[in-house]
């Protein structure tokens, strides 16, 4: 299974990354939330990305920040050596994009929540 980091991850049920966190378990994919606010998803602690975490073996990192947020993070992210970055509705970044593209990442414009409900995750 591809053990995706969220980027971005919200403890209210109703945010997308929240929501995402749980299909991702559903359908037997570790998870890793990180975010600003504290809390948990399905028992699993959002870890602070002010920390910037460490996180092994990561697959993809699936991003729920705007392209704004997503600047000081560009570096955190690339340490993580993720195989795939998915760019979520609201997340597009051709800028990123390219730099994880330029680094052998696989950069994917596309909602992780269709990917995952589709298979074709």
């Amino acid at each position: 299974m591809k053990k995706t980091v969220v980027i971005g991850a919200s403890p209210n049920p109703g945010r997308y990354s929240n929501v995402v966190c749980r299909m991702l378990l559903e359908t037997g994919h570790e998870f890793v939330p990180v975010g600003i606010k504290s809390g948990h998803i399905d028992g699993h602690e959002i870890l602070d990305i002010r920390q910037q975490p460490d996180v092994e073996n990561v697959h993809t990192v699936t991003l729920y920040l705007n392209a704004r947020n997503q600047k000081e993070w560009y570096d955190y992210i690339f340490s993580l050596n993720p195989k795939r970055i998915i760019f979520n509705p609201g997340a597009e970044n051709p800028e990123f994009a390219r730099k994880a593209s330029e680094r052998g990442i696989k950069a994917e414009v596309a909602c992780n929540l269709v990917l995952l409900s589709t298979r074709q995750f």
